[in-house]
């Protein structure tokens, strides 16, 4: 098995007749999904997703795939194909749009209507083309066939790229329910009709690759909530992704079955619920849908509200109603339903909501308690049936963290992939398909660009360091008058300290060292105002640290008169 080392260059001008790829985003984490792919100077992408910021990541709305590698080469690219309709896959399309708004977008009716919508908060009117499985297309340099697969969402597809270097199959996500609720099944006779043609290169999603056994069937949920519908007694809420339509199909079976109306609340919910509704991908009995506006004229035991949260979002209005900051007001019996797993990284957000709601009174009904999600992401023993008809000569992983590509890496080695065709490899790490072989053979830039607000890509790492240091540690200030022809202290030092739990009354005892400091600094001709602030940040500091072993961001002033 190859895998990415430190030291790697840019790669080499791609040799004539081979086929490049390089993953940008979603090879060491889950999210930010976006692979190019590069044949005789043409480019195709597959998916352009976002990443969720973590607690360490404060002010961050979103993490973007880092453009810059191909930003100068977009009147290069063929087409952006989408897997499916998950943010991962296809939130960070709206940015990459922005920079040329003529590139097309190729995938399934649900996965256009969900970024269509996006795309028109964003005022930009993309080019589409609509595909189905079992459809074939000549995007540019690249013969694209789509396979249908079962994943989470309607409408899900992998795709088989054809060069005359290879043939490249990405699954996008995928699972393979024997009794998925649309009755859409993973196509596993293509994958064996590929297999036959020979597919040289297999990028395989890796989520669930150290679960061993096989992801139970989504039917399975329904008897559990209609289980939970008929033993509660007041409201229902319950916490999905935006874009889970069978899980939110379930849903309205058991509020149906059970004479309850149902509210959508939040944007995206009733966004994405509206257009699943209008193409047929979520059929919903006359009169059970309502507006939130008319639950007061509904007694508890017939309401049901549908939301975004269950990931701990803090602005989602799972973790509002959590904090008593929504117009929906958590009252004890009401029934709380966390339909969604826990994506790693925001254990701590989605009990820290679960403590809040069950603290007003709440049943908290979750996957820790109660079998009320089952994955989108094909387990390990579904991705050794899957090799096995396959056959892949090359197998990359791709679509998790490094513990889940190490995983599916093994798997592959098990059903026969030479370890020597195996590669792992990482965000912006280049590999080549040259005569039927893959290797690595550079990196690019490849890093986080964060989103907050409406800044894309300002926010840098020394940025988000001192964030931390604040909300950790908190800020000191140090105002300082000094003499311009003799650097004496003429005034101050006058400091004050905000969220550091240290009283302004105790810096009286550093005013003498920093006074000092300064005086001994004159003697010695330093006077320069930029040089006498980092001596008092290091004098005031290092009292800081050895007097209460902490380490505020500390900001001095210095005004010459």
């Amino acid at each position: 098995m190859s895998h990415p080392h430190p030291e790697l260059g840019p790669p080499p001008k791609l040799p004539k007749g081979a086929l490049r790829v390089t993953p940008l985003g979603g090879l060491g984490e889950i999210g930010r999904n976006m692979t190019v792919f590069e044949y005789d100077g043409r480019l195709l992408i597959v998916d352009c997703g976002v990443l969720f910021p973590e607690e360490e990541q404060p002010g961050i709305d979103l993490i973007l795939p880092d453009f810059s590698s191909i930003r100068d080469r977009l009147d290069q690219v063929d087409g952006i194909v989408l897997t499916h309709g998950h943010e991962d896959h296809i939130g960070a399309v709206p940015y990459l749009l922005r920079e040329k708004p003529d590139i097309p977008l190729i995938g399934s009716k649900l996965t256009l209507a969900l970024i269509e919508a996006k795309l028109q908060e964003h005022r930009i009117r993309p080019y589409t083309l609509e595909v189905k499985e079992g459809d074939r297309e000549q995007l540019g340099a690249f013969d694209c066939e789509f396979i249908a697969v079962n994943h989470s969402i309607p409408d899900a597809l992998a795709v088989a790229i054809r060069t005359p270097a290879g043939m490249v199959v990405a699954t996008g996500d995928f699972k393979m329910d024997q009794l998925p609720m649309d009755n859409r099944l993973t196509d596993l006779h293509a994958f064996a009709r590929l297999s036959e043609e020979g597919i040289d290169l297999l990028l395989s999603d890796s989520t669930n690759a150290e679960v061993p056994g096989f992801v139970p069937p989504e039917r399975d949920i329904s008897g559990v909530i209609r289980g939970v519908f008929a033993g509660a007694q007041k409201r229902i809420i319950v916490a999905s992704f935006a874009s889970h339509v069978h899980r939110i199909q379930q849903v309205l079976d058991a509020a149906h079955e059970y004479g309850r109306r149902v509210a959508f609340v939040g944007r995206s919910m009733v966004r994405n619920m509206g257009i699943a509704r209008d193409l047929g991908y979520l059929r919903v009995p006359a009169g059970l849908v309502v507006d939130v506006k008319t639950l007061d004229d509904l007694p508890d035991h017939e309401v049901v509200l549908v939301c975004t949260g269950s990931q701990g979002e803090p602005m989602a209005a799972l973790s509002r109603m959590a904090n008593r900051d929504h117009q929906i007001r958590i009252v004890p019996g009401d029934t709380v339903i966390l339909a969604s797993s826990l994506i790693p990284g925001n254990e701590n957000a989605v009990y820290r909501v679960i403590n809040g709601l069950t603290r007003w009174g709440a049943n908290v009904v979750h996957k820790g308690n109660a079998k009320v999600h089952v994955s989108g992401h094909a387990s390990a023993g579904e991705l050794l049936y899957f090799y096995n008809i396959c056959r892949p000569r090359n197998l990359m992983p791709v679509h998790g963290e490094w513990r889940h590509l190490r995983a599916n890496a093994e798997l592959g080695a098990m059903t026969g992939v030479p370890k020597d065709h195996i590669v792992i490899a990482e965000d912006g790490v280049v590999v080549d398909l040259i005569d039927g072989k893959a290797r690595i053979t550079g990196k690019v830039q490849a890093g986080y660009v964060y989103v907050d607000g409406l800044s894309v890509g300002d926010v840098t790492e020394v940025a988000l360091k001192d964030r931390r240091i604040l909300g950790d540690e908190g800020i000191v200030s140090v105002f300082v008058v000094v003499d311009s022809t003799t650097g004496k202290v003429v005034g101050g030092p006058n400091i004050n300290a905000r969220g550091s739990g240290i009283e302004d009354s105790a810096f009286n005892a550093v005013v003498p060292k920093i006074e000092e400091a300064i005086a001994k600094a004159a003697s010695d001709g330093v006077a320069e105002p930029h040089q006498l602030q980092q001596l008092i940040r290091r004098t005031l500091g290092k009292w800081v640290s050895d007097s209460y072993r902490r380490r505020p961001m500390i900001l001095p002033v210095v005004v010459e008169v």
